[in-house]
């Protein structure tokens, strides 16, 4: 009697969506962001998610239930190591503990301008595009220009989809989803002119180093949602 084939081994079957490529894309921007801060400067835990939650929009709810396993993660492939001889100790609710500095290794920096080549379509999504953005002072010009374009692209779709709805559906739609609607409008429009703006600008830089681009796009200076002006 010939053996049965479980679904397993054939593959997913049709019609059941697969939830591991976005759970796999988000901890991957994780990584990204963990290395792209510690490029910086070595860091402890803490002041990694307090720069995580205060400077990268898709990371303003992070626990240290999820940013300590990416660590953990880095540790075991030798992106990062523990600061030898660097630990601070701070006062927590009347006692004191020792908290672990972390920093990136010589694997660990070529593997953060690896994954700031390897930009392609998830660059320019609504939950990682401001993350890749905090690094374009790190990041190539033929990137940054590919990013902020793919960007500009996904929003002009996006805009072209509002204005088809609105079409069919305005006379369907009660004020406050009319009113719905026309924000995200406004907001999608907006955010189309500043890329412009970005994209302009960055054609005019002459070629030169990764650095060489404006302060307001560096981690350091003004966060990507205060660059964003939809936030």
């Amino acid at each position: 009697m010939a053996a049965r084939t479980s679904s397993a081994a054939v593959g997913p079957s049709r019609g059941v969506k697969e939830v591991q490529p976005v759970v796999s894309r988000r901890s991957e921007l994780l990584e990204f962001a963990v290395l792209g801060l510690l490029h910086e400067s070595p860091m402890h835990g803490y002041e990694l998610r307090k720069r995580l939650n205060a400077a990268l929009g898709a990371f303003r709810a992070l626990s240290y239930g999820t940013l300590y396993p990416c660590l953990r993660g880095l540790l075991d492939q030798g992106l990062i190591s523990e600061a030898s001889g660097d630990r601070h100790t701070v006062a927590m609710a009347g006692s004191r503990r020792a908290r672990i500095v972390y920093e990136l290794t010589a694997d660990g920096k070529e593997r953060f301008q690896e994954l700031l080549k390897e930009a392609g379509p998830t660059a320019w999504e609504d939950d990682t595009f401001d993350v890749h953005l905090a690094f374009f002072a790190r990041t190539e010009a033929e990137v940054r220009l590919r990013i902020l374009e793919g960007r500009r692209s996904r929003l002009e779709e996006r805009l072209a989809t509002i204005r088809t709805s609105s079409a069919k559906n305005r006379e369907r739609f009660d004020t406050y989803t009319a009113a719905l609607e026309r924000h995200g409008l406004d907001s999608a429009e907006r955010e189309v002119r500043w890329l412009n703006e970005l994209i302009t600008a960055e054609r005019n830089i002459p070629s030169a180093t990764p650095n060489s681009t404006t302060p307001s796009t560096t981690p350091n200076s003004t966060t990507p949602g205060n660059t964003n002006p939809n936030y």
